[in-house]
């Protein structure tokens, strides 16, 4: 028997007590202040909204430790529960996430955990999703006596505790990545330099026709048909099959130009994504390409994906894009993009060394990634083991 079943045998063998959250803790929500991005002063004060940190400020309005959970906005997360942060010191919080702070008898990080658990979908309201104030209030809380608590932190403070300590080491690796990544894309006056469309394909979504006859040809689905189609907006931690859009085969012949083979550049070349640039991967599927985006073939798909992704390319794409309300760039713009040729045992030389960063960085079922991903998974697997009581009848 361990230790926390130990504790719940002596202390409450027949189920705990559940409450409002209002009785669990202060709720201090009356105190927060909104301040517009226009209005901020910088400074080094964290800025607090539904989803973590917005910011950073010259004064604060909040000192001690804290439970932050989303209230408008980014305020559930996939699985159904709140979006909660844990914040200490001097903060600044807005009106878009609830505060909460410790009261004797709960533990405030027994709160931050059990929170996670619960499934608030019912209780989102509105166009824009909200938890309100009264919803909040009364969420269910079971409180066990303080020993109890305090075991099940102490398990769980464990887990991420790992999960910290792998984000922490994930970031140094990212920024050591990000320097190497400028050194190895940095080229003298020696090197050639060419316009893109000297030794690229470059395709889009139209490339077939007119608007009008792609409303005539296409129609998008949102299951499986026969081919998917590749989003760049989809792509940040990954592939989300769940949101694919799909099309049939008479519009998958009909966007000839838009057939994606696996490896070639996709760049998102409308919206505030415009510059986002991946590989597309080989899925084993029929792919084609999305709307708002182009496609780019070159000899080495390697060497300059990497190139685009590096602070160079995302400069080079930003010279060609139109500072408007929707900033975007076309073909015509695109290709005349300067890109440096280095020999190619120099571009397979960068590409070895980068892919080694990448994967150890961004490789969601490799590398780091996959490491934290796992110590998560493994802390919400005990978290929602150890946080389920019996009702005190």
């Amino acid at each position: 028997m361990s230790r926390l079943e130990e504790l719940i045998a002596e202390l409450c063998p027949d189920g705990v007590k559940h409450q409002p959250l209002e009785q669990c803790c202060n709720i201090l929500d009356r105190k927060r202040k909104p301040v517009t991005k226009a209005a901020r002063e910088q400074g080094e004060y964290p800025y607090y909204g539904a989803n973590g940190i917005q910011d950073y400020v010259k004064d604060y309005i909040f000192d001690g430790t804290f439970v932050l959970v989303g209230e408008d906005g980014s305020v559930i997360t996939k699985a159904g529960t709140p979006v909660v942060t844990w914040a200490t010191g001097k903060i600044w919080v807005n009106n878009h996430a609830h505060i909460v702070e410790e009261v004797d008898g709960v533990l405030l990080r027994y709160l931050f955990h059990f929170i996670q658990t619960i499934n608030v979908t019912p209780l989102i309201h509105g166009n824009i999703p909200k938890l309100t104030g009264g919803d909040f209030k009364a969420l269910s809380i079971p409180v066990p006596p303080l020993p109890v608590q305090n075991e099940i932190v102490r398990i769980l403070d464990n887990f991420t505790e790992l999960t910290t300590e792998l984000t922490t080491e994930l970031t140094a690796r990212k920024k050591q990545y990000e320097y190497y990544m400028e050194q190895l894309l940095t080229f003298d006056d020696n090197t050639n330099w060419i316009p893109i469309s000297k030794i690229a394909t470059v395709s889009d979504y139209v490339a077939n026709g007119s608007f009008a006859a792609l409303k005539e040809n296409v129609q998008y689905k949102h299951s499986p048909d026969y081919a998917v189609l590749i989003r760049t907006i989809d792509y940040s931690s990954g592939f989300d099959s769940s949101k694919f859009i799909y099309i049939d085969e008479h519009a998958y012949n009909f966007l000839s130009k838009s057939k994606l083979m696996g490896g070639e550049l996709i760049i998102n070349n409308i919206g505030a994504g415009v510059g986002t640039t991946f590989r597309c991967p080989n899925l084993g599927i029929h792919m084609s390409l999305a709307p708002n985006s182009i496609m780019v073939s070159t000899p080495n798909d390697a060497f300059y994906y990497y190139w685009f992704t590096s602070k160079y390319g995302q400069e080079a794409m930003s010279k060609v894009t139109s500072q408007s309300a929707l900033p975007k760039f076309n073909k015509t713009g695109f290709r005349t993009i300067m890109v440096p040729i280095p020999a190619m045992e120099e571009q397979n030389r960068i590409v070895e060394i980068l892919n080694r960063f990448d994967t150890l960085c961004n490789d969601i079922t490799k590398g780091l990634p996959a490491e934290i991903d796992a110590r998560q998974k493994q802390y919400e697997y005990y978290r929602d083991k150890l946080l389920t009581f019996k009702k005190l009848a």
